[in-house]
């Protein structure tokens, strides 16, 4: 808590506390309260506690620990592309995907004023990511923080009219700061997936439609990953996303992470991941889940 800019401790002891009394009912996520995480939890968890985290470790330890009954965590954005550091830690975290939610992004400049004034913006990487264009036509330096309505905090502590905060609307109440700038996009499009996440996997009951998430490496042989997905275009399986990443500096041995439309119990998905395994040094899933949005 300690790592929580003054403004918001407070609000952040009380989440705290309420979510300690009924863990189940507790929803992780990274940010500060009114970050868009916290948004997102508020729209998904009609009847959860947001748990505030200062980091995306601690909203997953807060689940392994049993201290929030699942975890929402941003894994991509429609600008900016993925979420840092989210493909190595969703892995190692052995939680499971059980569901995602897609949350429309738009952002505020906020501070004390006046906007004549503001020299730097501070927000999270991804933030300023998706509004570098607005920010370079304002002459407005980006200045990087772990969060979004952390930033506004800090802005709030801080006290300097030179540096504002970029972050979800909600947050100039919360910390006392004015609104600079509203509806602050560079595109209208603006959206940000989130996935949740929880001990336990969950079933894929029902007739869908349903997505799958995985991540395997490959074989270090000529055209591996042509073969590692053949089976997903012979058994007519569609594939959403695929990434590259490379752990351990080593530029030889790459994993991928992938979405695909469908459930291991269709037949058709189940003898595609079964070629894959053929493939590949090794391929784990990450879960099956209902999706929130049908992919075309």
């Amino acid at each position: 808590m300690e790592n929580f800019a003054s403004p918001a401790r407070k609000l952040v002891a009380e989440m705290t506390e309420a979510a300690a009394k009924t863990p189940v009912r507790a929803v992780a996520f990274q940010g500060a309260p009114g970050a868009n995480s916290h948004i997102a939890v508020r729209e998904a968890f009609a009847e959860g506690l947001p748990l505030p985290c200062f980091s995306f470790e601690d909203a997953i330890d807060a689940v392994k620990e049993g201290r929030a009954g699942c975890a929402m965590i941003p894994i991509e954005n429609s600008l900016h592309g993925r979420v840092a550091d989210i493909h190595f830690l969703l892995p190692e975290s052995g939680l499971s995907i059980t569901g995602e939610h897609f949350l429309p992004i738009r952002y505020a400049l906020m501070g004390l004023g006046p906007v004549e004034g503001v020299r730097q913006a501070m927000s999270h990487p991804q933030a300023l990511g998706q509004c570098r264009h607005w920010l370079k036509a304002q002459g407005i330096q980006p200045l990087a923080y772990p969060d979004t309505a952390g930033a506004a905090a800090m802005v709030a502590e801080a006290g300097d009219p030179a540096v504002a905060a970029l972050a979800p609307p909600g947050a100039a109440e919360l910390y006392g700061l004015q609104t600079l700038g509203a509806d602050i996009a560079d595109a209208e499009h603006n959206m940000t997936r989130f996935v949740i996440l929880a001990r336990k996997p969950l079933a894929a009951e029902g007739n869908g439609p349903f997505m799958t998430t995985f991540v395997f490496e490959v074989k270090n042989v000529p055209a591996a990953l042509y073969k590692a997905l053949g089976g997903f275009a012979t058994n007519g399986v569609n594939m959403t996303k695929l990434e590259s990443y490379q752990r351990g500096g080593s530029f030889a041995a790459t994993e991928f992470y992938a979405d695909i439309v469908g459930s291991p119990d269709d037949a058709a998905v189940g003898r595609a991941l079964e070629e894959l395994k053929f493939h590949t040094k090794w391929m784990r899933v990450l879960g099956t889940y209902a999706q929130a949005r049908e992919r075309a």
